[in-house]
Protein backbone atom coordinates (compact mmCIF):
# COMPACT_ATOMS: atom_id res chain seq x y z
CA UNK A 1 0.00 0.00 0.00
CA UNK A 2 1.33 3.43 -0.53
CA UNK A 3 2.28 6.07 2.21
CA UNK A 4 0.24 8.50 3.69
CA UNK A 5 1.31 11.84 4.30
CA UNK A 6 1.67 13.22 7.46
CA UNK A 7 -1.34 15.58 7.00
CA UNK A 8 -3.80 13.03 5.71
CA UNK A 9 -2.99 10.55 7.96
CA UNK A 10 -4.01 12.76 11.05
CA UNK A 11 -7.13 13.36 9.16
CA UNK A 12 -7.75 9.65 8.89
CA UNK A 13 -7.21 9.39 12.70
CA UNK A 14 -9.34 12.12 13.42
CA UNK A 15 -12.19 10.97 11.18
CA UNK A 16 -11.74 7.55 12.19
CA UNK A 17 -12.37 8.82 15.92
CA UNK A 18 -16.18 10.32 14.29
CA UNK A 19 -16.72 6.97 12.06
CA UNK A 20 -16.28 4.87 15.48
CA UNK A 21 -18.29 7.34 17.12
CA UNK A 22 -21.34 7.32 14.62
CA UNK A 23 -21.54 4.03 14.43
CA UNK A 24 -21.58 3.46 18.50
CA UNK A 25 -24.60 6.23 18.47
CA UNK A 26 -26.23 4.17 15.95
CA UNK A 27 -26.67 1.28 18.84
CA UNK A 28 -27.58 3.66 21.07
CA UNK A 29 -30.23 5.66 19.12
CA UNK A 30 -32.00 2.32 18.12
CA UNK A 31 -32.64 1.61 21.62
CA UNK A 32 -33.42 4.98 22.66
CA UNK A 33 -36.35 4.98 20.08
CA UNK A 34 -37.90 1.52 21.25
CA UNK A 35 -37.59 3.06 24.90
CA UNK A 36 -39.32 6.37 23.71
CA UNK A 37 -43.10 7.50 24.62
CA UNK A 38 -43.19 11.04 23.86
CA UNK A 39 -44.08 11.45 19.60
CA UNK A 40 -41.78 14.48 19.14
CA UNK A 41 -39.01 13.08 21.05
CA UNK A 42 -39.27 9.48 19.17
CA UNK A 43 -39.91 11.27 15.76
CA UNK A 44 -36.40 13.65 16.33
CA UNK A 45 -34.80 10.72 17.47
CA UNK A 46 -35.83 8.40 14.32
CA UNK A 47 -34.51 11.36 11.70
CA UNK A 48 -31.51 11.67 13.58
CA UNK A 49 -30.62 7.50 13.58
CA UNK A 50 -30.92 8.90 9.56
CA UNK A 51 -28.93 11.45 9.65
CA UNK A 52 -26.20 9.48 11.82
CA UNK A 53 -26.37 6.54 9.58
CA UNK A 54 -25.33 9.10 6.77
CA UNK A 55 -22.85 10.31 8.53
CA UNK A 56 -20.87 7.31 8.85
CA UNK A 57 -21.22 6.07 5.43
CA UNK A 58 -20.09 9.76 4.77
CA UNK A 59 -16.68 9.46 6.78
CA UNK A 60 -16.27 6.06 5.98
CA UNK A 61 -15.80 7.17 1.79
CA UNK A 62 -13.71 10.18 2.95
CA UNK A 63 -11.60 7.78 4.72
CA UNK A 64 -10.69 5.80 1.72
CA UNK A 65 -10.50 8.29 -0.27
CA UNK A 66 -7.50 9.44 2.21
CA UNK A 67 -6.10 6.43 1.57
CA UNK A 68 -7.25 4.71 4.78
CA UNK A 69 -9.68 2.68 6.50
CA UNK A 70 -12.82 2.43 8.60
CA UNK A 71 -11.03 -0.09 10.82
CA UNK A 72 -7.85 1.79 11.49
CA UNK A 73 -5.60 4.20 9.71
CA UNK A 74 -3.15 2.39 6.80
CA UNK A 75 -0.17 2.10 7.54
CA UNK A 76 0.27 3.28 11.33
CA UNK A 77 -2.87 0.71 12.65
CA UNK A 78 -2.62 -3.20 11.45
CA UNK A 79 -6.05 -4.10 9.55
CA UNK A 80 -6.46 -6.43 12.55
CA UNK A 81 -6.15 -4.43 15.26
CA UNK A 82 -8.13 -2.33 13.54
CA UNK A 83 -10.87 -4.86 13.20
CA UNK A 84 -10.49 -5.70 16.36
CA UNK A 85 -10.66 -2.31 17.55
CA UNK A 86 -13.90 -1.56 15.78
CA UNK A 87 -15.77 -5.32 16.88
CA UNK A 88 -14.90 -4.08 20.76
CA UNK A 89 -16.50 -0.05 19.89
CA UNK A 90 -19.87 -1.47 18.57
CA UNK A 91 -20.06 -4.73 21.35
CA UNK A 92 -19.48 -1.36 23.95
CA UNK A 93 -22.33 0.17 21.78
CA UNK A 94 -24.55 -3.24 22.36
CA UNK A 95 -23.99 -3.21 25.86
CA UNK A 96 -24.74 0.51 26.27
CA UNK A 97 -27.98 0.50 24.61
CA UNK A 98 -28.76 -2.82 27.12
CA UNK A 99 -27.94 -1.10 30.18
CA UNK A 100 -30.24 1.84 29.15
CA UNK A 101 -33.02 -0.15 28.69
CA UNK A 102 -33.09 -0.80 32.45
CA UNK A 103 -32.26 2.26 34.01
CA UNK A 104 -34.18 4.85 35.97
CA UNK A 105 -37.07 4.66 38.00
CA UNK A 106 -39.63 5.46 35.90
CA UNK A 107 -40.71 5.70 31.85
CA UNK A 108 -40.10 9.78 32.55
CA UNK A 109 -36.85 9.26 33.98
CA UNK A 110 -35.11 6.61 31.66
CA UNK A 111 -36.52 9.34 28.90
CA UNK A 112 -34.50 12.10 30.98
CA UNK A 113 -30.87 9.89 31.38
CA UNK A 114 -31.42 8.86 27.37
CA UNK A 115 -31.38 12.77 26.55
CA UNK A 116 -28.54 13.46 28.62
CA UNK A 117 -26.68 10.64 27.27
CA UNK A 118 -27.41 11.88 23.98
CA UNK A 119 -26.94 15.13 24.74
CA UNK A 120 -23.11 14.11 25.95
CA UNK A 121 -22.52 12.45 22.33
CA UNK A 122 -23.21 15.25 20.86
CA UNK A 123 -21.10 17.65 22.54
CA UNK A 124 -18.63 14.88 22.00
CA UNK A 125 -19.16 14.85 17.84
CA UNK A 126 -19.00 18.52 17.85
CA UNK A 127 -16.06 18.38 19.08
CA UNK A 128 -14.53 16.23 17.10
CA UNK A 129 -15.96 17.43 13.92
CA UNK A 130 -14.58 21.27 14.65
CA UNK A 131 -11.20 19.47 15.62
CA UNK A 132 -11.78 17.85 11.76
CA UNK A 133 -12.88 21.33 10.10
CA UNK A 134 -9.55 23.24 11.82
CA UNK A 135 -7.25 20.71 10.61
CA UNK A 136 -8.33 20.38 7.21
CA UNK A 137 -8.61 24.00 6.62
CA UNK A 138 -5.26 24.38 8.00
CA UNK A 139 -3.52 21.50 6.08
CA UNK A 140 -6.02 22.92 2.91
CA UNK A 141 -8.52 19.83 2.29
CA UNK A 142 -11.18 21.39 1.24
CA UNK A 143 -13.27 18.64 0.56
CA UNK A 144 -12.68 17.22 4.11
CA UNK A 145 -13.74 20.81 5.43
CA UNK A 146 -17.03 21.00 3.82
CA UNK A 147 -17.79 17.58 5.04
CA UNK A 148 -17.03 18.16 8.59
CA UNK A 149 -18.52 21.68 8.54
CA UNK A 150 -22.51 19.89 7.19
CA UNK A 151 -21.85 17.39 9.24
CA UNK A 152 -21.26 19.83 12.31
CA UNK A 153 -24.51 21.83 11.26
CA UNK A 154 -26.61 18.91 11.95
CA UNK A 155 -24.69 18.08 15.37
CA UNK A 156 -25.25 21.40 16.52
CA UNK A 157 -28.99 21.27 15.60
CA UNK A 158 -29.59 17.91 17.30
CA UNK A 159 -27.96 19.37 20.20
CA UNK A 160 -30.59 22.26 20.40
CA UNK A 161 -32.61 20.11 20.47
CA UNK A 162 -32.15 17.90 23.25
CA UNK A 163 -30.83 21.40 25.15
CA UNK A 164 -34.58 22.11 25.12
CA UNK A 165 -35.94 18.76 25.70
CA UNK A 166 -34.22 17.90 28.90
CA UNK A 167 -35.64 20.69 30.92
CA UNK A 168 -39.22 19.61 29.80
CA UNK A 169 -38.23 16.06 30.29
CA UNK A 170 -37.14 16.61 33.74
CA UNK A 171 -40.98 18.59 34.59
CA UNK A 172 -42.15 15.47 34.02
CA UNK A 173 -40.03 13.27 36.16
CA UNK A 174 -40.81 15.51 39.24
CA UNK A 175 -44.37 15.92 38.18
CA UNK A 176 -44.24 12.36 38.18
CA UNK A 177 -42.61 11.06 40.94
CA UNK A 178 -43.21 14.28 43.58
CA UNK A 179 -46.50 14.90 45.12
CA UNK A 180 -47.38 18.04 44.40
CA UNK A 181 -47.45 19.98 47.74
CA UNK A 182 -43.70 18.80 47.84
CA UNK A 183 -42.94 21.55 44.27
CA UNK A 184 -42.14 24.86 44.61
CA UNK A 185 -43.93 25.41 40.99
CA UNK A 186 -47.34 24.02 42.71
CA UNK A 187 -47.06 26.57 45.83
CA UNK A 188 -46.66 29.66 43.45
CA UNK A 189 -49.44 28.84 41.51
CA UNK A 190 -51.55 28.83 44.57
CA UNK A 191 -50.00 31.99 46.17
CA UNK A 192 -50.65 33.57 42.67
CA UNK A 193 -54.48 31.95 42.30
CA UNK A 194 -54.60 33.54 46.11
CA UNK A 195 -53.33 37.30 44.57
CA UNK A 196 -55.23 37.09 42.09
CA UNK A 197 -58.55 36.20 44.08
CA UNK A 198 -57.58 39.14 46.54
CA UNK A 199 -57.30 41.38 43.46
CA UNK A 200 -60.82 40.35 42.63
CA UNK A 201 -61.95 40.88 45.54
CA UNK A 202 -61.07 44.34 46.07
CA UNK A 203 -61.77 45.21 42.91
CA UNK A 204 -65.44 43.92 43.52
CA UNK A 205 -65.22 46.21 47.02
CA UNK A 206 -63.67 49.01 45.11
CA UNK A 207 -66.70 48.69 42.83
CA UNK A 208 -69.10 48.98 45.47
CA UNK A 209 -67.56 51.51 47.40
CA UNK A 210 -67.73 53.96 44.23
CA UNK A 211 -71.60 52.40 43.61
CA UNK A 212 -72.36 53.81 46.96
CA UNK A 213 -70.33 56.87 47.13
CA UNK A 214 -71.98 57.94 43.43
CA UNK A 215 -75.22 57.34 44.84
CA UNK A 216 -74.77 59.45 47.77
CA UNK A 217 -73.45 62.10 45.52
CA UNK A 218 -76.49 61.67 43.84
CA UNK A 219 -79.01 61.62 46.74
CA UNK A 220 -77.10 64.38 48.65
CA UNK A 221 -77.48 66.45 44.71
CA UNK A 222 -80.80 65.31 44.93
CA UNK A 223 -81.74 66.77 48.66
CA UNK A 224 -80.08 69.89 47.28
CA UNK A 225 -81.96 70.32 44.15
CA UNK A 226 -85.30 70.07 45.99
CA UNK A 227 -84.35 72.66 48.48
CA UNK A 228 -82.83 75.41 45.85
CA UNK A 229 -86.12 74.47 44.26
CA UNK A 230 -88.05 75.02 47.62
CA UNK A 231 -86.14 78.23 48.50
CA UNK A 232 -86.78 79.48 44.64
CA UNK A 233 -90.60 79.00 45.15
CA UNK A 234 -90.62 80.88 48.28
CA UNK A 235 -88.87 83.91 47.34
CA UNK A 236 -90.45 83.98 43.60
CA UNK A 237 -94.28 83.54 45.74
CA UNK A 238 -92.83 86.71 48.43
CA UNK A 239 -91.57 88.50 45.78
CA UNK A 240 -94.54 88.60 44.18
CA UNK A 241 -96.73 89.34 47.05
CA UNK A 242 -94.46 92.31 47.86
CA UNK A 243 -94.56 93.63 44.45
CA UNK A 244 -98.22 93.18 44.28
CA UNK A 245 -98.94 95.04 47.46
CA UNK A 246 -96.47 97.86 46.87
CA UNK A 247 -98.23 98.03 43.69
CA UNK A 248 -101.95 98.36 44.94
CA UNK A 249 -100.27 100.85 47.92
CA UNK A 250 -98.28 102.94 45.37
CA UNK A 251 -101.16 102.85 43.05
CA UNK A 252 -104.10 103.93 44.68
CA UNK A 253 -102.12 106.75 46.24
CA UNK A 254 -101.53 109.13 43.06
CA UNK A 255 -105.23 108.86 41.99
CA UNK A 256 -107.57 108.90 45.12
CA UNK A 257 -106.07 108.93 48.10
CA UNK A 258 -103.91 112.64 47.52
CA UNK A 259 -106.96 115.17 46.80
CA UNK A 260 -109.16 113.16 49.68
CA UNK A 261 -106.13 114.57 52.13
CA UNK A 262 -105.69 117.43 50.72
CA UNK A 263 -109.33 118.35 50.82
CA UNK A 264 -109.68 117.61 54.41
CA UNK A 265 -106.20 119.18 55.55
CA UNK A 266 -107.69 122.34 53.84
CA UNK A 267 -111.13 122.15 55.96
CA UNK A 268 -109.04 121.77 59.36
CA UNK A 269 -107.39 124.82 58.72
CA UNK A 270 -110.13 127.03 57.58
CA UNK A 271 -112.57 125.93 60.92
CA UNK A 272 -109.47 126.57 63.01
CA UNK A 273 -108.96 129.86 61.65
CA UNK A 274 -112.67 131.00 62.46
CA UNK A 275 -112.34 129.79 65.56
CA UNK A 276 -109.29 132.25 66.43
CA UNK A 277 -110.77 135.30 64.71
CA UNK A 278 -114.11 134.62 67.32
CA UNK A 279 -112.02 133.95 70.32
CA UNK A 280 -110.35 137.01 69.14
CA UNK A 281 -113.62 139.15 68.82
CA UNK A 282 -115.19 137.87 72.24
CA UNK A 283 -111.92 139.42 74.19
CA UNK A 284 -112.25 142.95 72.38
CA UNK A 285 -116.05 143.26 73.57
CA UNK A 286 -115.04 142.23 76.96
Amino acid sequence: MPDVKARDAKLIQYLNEAHVKERQLEQALEAHIAMTELTTYRKRLREHLTETKRHAREVERRIKQLGGEAEGITGLVQGAAGRVQSAAARGAALAQGQVHMVRGTSEQEKMLKNAKTEFQSEAEEIGTYTSIEALAKLVGDRDTEQLAKAILREEKRMAGFLEKLIPRLTQAVGKAEIPAAERNGGRRRSTSRRRSGTRRTGGTSRARTSSRSGSSRTTSRSGTSRRTTARSGSTARSGSTSRSGSTSRSGSSPRSGSPRRTSARSGSSARGSSARRASASSARSK
